[in-house]
C-alpha cells in the first residue's frame, strides 16, 4: 500500500485516528463472494473483499481496485449499502484497530476468482451455505442485515 500519514507509514495497529476503508458485497445470483483474510484483524476468518483507501483515491475507485487486487475480479458497483464502524480493543481496552468501512453492493463483470494480495482464499458461496463459514463480525452483521432482509438483490 502506498498510503502515507504525514511523513511516516500508515499505522494500522494502535492508530492515532480511524482509517477509512471500503468493502464490496459482490452478488452473483444466489451466491456471494467471500475472502478468507490473510492479516489482522480477522486473520483466517471469511469476509467480503476490501481494504483501505489510498491518499488521493476516490471511494468507488478504491473498492474497484481492492476487489481486483484481492480476487482478480472486475465488478460493477450497484449502490452504497452502508458505512460501518470496525473497532477492536486489546486486553487493556486500548484501541488496537479502528476502521470506518464504506460498503457497497456490487455484481461481477467477470466471475473467475483468483485469490491474491492479502487473502488466503476467495470463493463463491451459496447464500444457504454461508453458515458453514466463520465470518468476521462485520461480515456476519452484513449478512444478517442485508441478505436476511432481501436488500442484496441487484438489477441485471
Amino acid at each position: 500500500m502506498k498510503a502515507l500519514l504525514g511523513q511516516g507509514k500508515l499505522r494500522r495497529e494502535y492508530p492515532d485516528q480511524p482509517l477509512v476503508g471500503v468493502g464490496a458485497a459482490i452478488i452473483d445470483g444466489s451466491r456471494i463472494l467471500l475472502v478468507r483474510r490473510g492479516q489482522d484483524p480477522g486473520r483466517g476468518l471469511w469476509s467480503i473483499p476490501g481494504g483501505l483507501i489510498e491518499l488521493g483515491e476516490k471511494v468507488r475507485d478504491a473498492v474497484l481496485r481492492e476487489v481486483k487486487e484481492e480476487t482478480g475480479l472486475e465488478i460493477q458497483i450497484e449502490r452504497l449499502l452502508d458505512v460501518a464502524d470496525s473497532i477492536f480493543r486489546d486486553e487493556q481496552e486500548r484501541i488496537h484497530f479502528h476502521y470506518v468501512v464504506v460498503r457497497f453492493l456490487a455484481r461481477p463483470v467477470t466471475t473467475l476468482v483468483e485469490p491474491r494480495s492479502d487473502v488466503f482464499e476467495a470463493k463463491w458461496v451459496e447464500f444457504n451455505d454461508i453458515a458453514r463459514f466463520p465470518l468476521t463480525e462485520g461480515a456476519e452483521k452484513l449478512v444478517r442485515t442485508f441478505l436476511g432482509s432481501g436488500q442484496h438483490r441487484v438489477e441485471v
